[in-house]
């Protein structure tokens, strides 16, 4: 049966949310000026006093919404702002806490011969126990707590693969190949409505939630800002090329076990194929993907540029380490009686 949930595509844009701390504050207020208006940077000390820079509602608020400048309109926002020096130094400023934060989660990888990237990356996906958040959802969740982590997903699932998408120019023969045979099949494969961002967007719909792109930034937590964070941090960094490799391949081999039970779920719920398509079309994709993005792609980089065998790792082990803290939030939440997400403003 073909999904009958219909959308008709629209310019990315959303409005400037709420602030959460004087960082994401001072960026809000700025971006509604003029380009070229200062924008100082916060002082180390003031980032340096941060507890857990993944765990900061204000820091990854700054750094979504400066990222969100390469991705899509902020309402009321001069598109200049992009470049904008200013606006770029604020950001590094905030990138540095967090991409130490990060390197200190996910722990220095072993050092692992380039030959054995890709067996490597299996071992490290098959050693993975993080909290078993697909198998929860696909046994108990609520229709609420289904539609909770729907939400938590679109902070990514609407652009999906875009971020991964800033490695091709990057990346050249072999794994560039691999790359863009992957992404395309994320694009649809030349089929608009076979976009996986589309897909998401009509699953949210057919669960009575809000497709719009942006619609619920507001509702999204750190933990669940820094997973998006993190991506964007890679995939717009060069030097971090092959920590967005070794993300994409992770992200790839551990995706289609967990979208058979999410799917699951939604049928278990009484949702149709408009909600499951989604879920569906990741469990035939990403058995396929999970080979060329372990072996073609991750392999191939790091055979043809040894040097960035750690970073292929970094990235590996940063995803699955910031799965797992968001995972175990949704977790804890749900398991206490009380929603994963912020309170709606």
């Amino acid at each position: 049966m073909v999904p009958t949930v219909t959308l008709r595509p629209r310019p990315r844009a959303f409005a400037l949310p709420t602030p959460r701390g004087p960082l994401s504050e001072r960026l809000i207020e700025t971006l509604r000026r003029q380009p070229g208006a200062p924008l100082a940077a916060p002082a180390p000390d003031a980032l340096a006093a941060i507890d857990d820079p993944l765990a900061d509602d204000d820091l990854q608020l700054a750094l979504y919404l400066s990222y969100e400048l390469h991705y899509s309109e902020l309402l009321g926002v001069d598109p200049d702002w992009e470049w904008d020096p200013g606006q770029l130094a604020f950001r590094a400023a905030l990138e540095r806490p967090f991409e130490a934060a990060v390197r200190a989660l996910a722990a220095p990888p072993d050092a692992v011969a380039p030959a054995r990237i890709g067996a490597a990356l299996q071992e490290l996906v098959a050693a993975d126990d993080g909290p078993p958040l697909s198998r929860w959802v696909e046994a108990r969740a609520s229709s609420e707590q289904v539609r909770e982590f729907l939400i938590h997903r679109s902070g990514y699932q609407l652009k999906e693969a875009d971020p991964h998408s800033w490695a091709i120019p990057r990346l050249a023969g072999g794994p560039k190949a691999a790359l863009v045979e992957v992404q395309a099949d994320e694009y649809g494969g030349g089929a608009a409505d076979r976009i996986h961002a589309t897909l998401f967007a009509k699953a949210m719909a057919a669960v009575g939630l809000d497709p719009t792109y942006g619609a619920y930034v507001e509702r999204l937590p750190a933990v669940t800002l820094a997973t998006v964070n993190l991506m964007s941090l890679c995939g717009l960094h060069r030097r971090l090329r092959g920590a967005i490799v070794g993300h994409l391949a992770a992200f790839e081999m551990t995706s289609s076990l967990p979208n058979r039970r999410y799917g699951n779920a939604l049928r278990r719920l009484g949702f149709g194929e408009e909600a499951t398509d989604f879920f569906d079309e990741h469990v035939a994709a990403d058995a396929v993907h999970e080979n060329i993005a372990a072996w073609d792609l991750a392999g191939g980089l790091a055979a043809s540029e040894p040097e960035l065998a750690a970073d292929v790792l970094l990235g590996a082990r940063a995803l699955l380490a910031l799965e797992a803290r968001w995972a175990r939030h949704l977790l804890d939440a749900w398991e206490s009686g009380a929603s994963s997400l912020r309170p709606a403003a």
